[in-house]
């Protein structure tokens, strides 16, 4: 295994290189970096929010920068960058995540368009809502409150196989999970009662927080042990319920764009 700082170009174009001298080629680059921090944005640190935007938007194109030269040289490859319903729908107390989400979805909108000549190269993006891993134990936090993940969180296996998917069937943009159609189809037909809803949540959320203290997390080194996959805070009967509240979202979002594009 071979640890590289994703925000390091030279190292990640190493890396890039490496792999490629021992396996000949590279067909599929996953490019799953993401940070966070949480908080009032004039209260957190403005290094932590540099971070979180060098880590999750420069990585991403760190990647890109090193793995696209050998693509174009084979004339093939999968570039497939984690993004997240964030990039869709802006969460309140996350400036910097959104920003780089918002970032990194118009940075693989312009990678397509550069590519658009050679078609056996592609660009794929994965739109996944609220994910059951320790990233929501390593996120810094300056809200005062402990982190909880809502009811609905994703499975890591679950996301794992859409990724694995695009290995054989590459497609632009691929959303995880019916809560992410629903913020997707809001924002497009309905952005501010999107926002409106996303703001909401994070105030009951805020409301319902155990206190809990201000930290870094692990924005800025890594955790002192290998924390695994699996974050463990899922519950059976609350996915159930978000997966019908997602839908009916779905439906409710699609009925509120038909009569807006009536009434237009």
């Amino acid at each position: 295994m071979r640890t590289v700082d994703v925000t390091d170009a030279g190292a990640v174009a190493q890396l890039a290189s490496e792999a490629r001298d021992l396996l000949g080629r590279i067909d599929l680059w996953f490019s799953n970096v993401g940070v966070g921090v949480v908080g009032r944005y004039e209260g957190v640190p403005i290094g932590d929010h540099a971070q979180v935007v060098a880590a999750n938007l420069i990585g991403h194109m760190n990647d890109a920068h090193a793995v696209l030269p050998i693509f174009l040289a084979q004339d093939h490859g999968t570039f497939v960058n984690m993004i997240s319903v964030g990039g869709f729908v802006a969460t309140p107390y996350a400036a910097a995540y959104a920003a780089s989400k918002f970032g990194l979805r118009g940075f693989s909108e312009a990678l397509r368009g550069e590519l658009s000549k050679h078609p056996r190269i592609h660009v794929c993006d994965v739109y996944p809502t609220f994910v059951d891993t320790p990233g929501i134990d390593h996120a810094a936090n300056y809200t005062g409150a402990r982190l909880s993940l809502p009811p609905g969180a994703l499975a890591p296996e679950t996301v794992a196989k859409a990724v694995v998917r695009l290995a054989d069937h590459p497609r632009n943009t691929t959303v995880v999970g019916a809560p992410a159609i629903a913020l997707k189809l809001g924002q497009f037909f309905v952005p501010n009662l999107s926002a409106a809803m996303m703001n909401g949540f994070m105030d009951r959320w805020s409301d319902k927080a155990e206190a809990g203290p201000d930290s870094s997390g692990a924005l800025f080194d890594p955790p002192a042990s290998v924390s695994g996959i699996e974050g463990g805070r899922r519950h059976p009967d609350r996915r159930r319920k978000a997966a019908a509240v997602g839908v009916a979202a779905t439906a409710g979002l699609a009925v509120l764009g038909v009569l807006r594009w009536r009434r237009a």
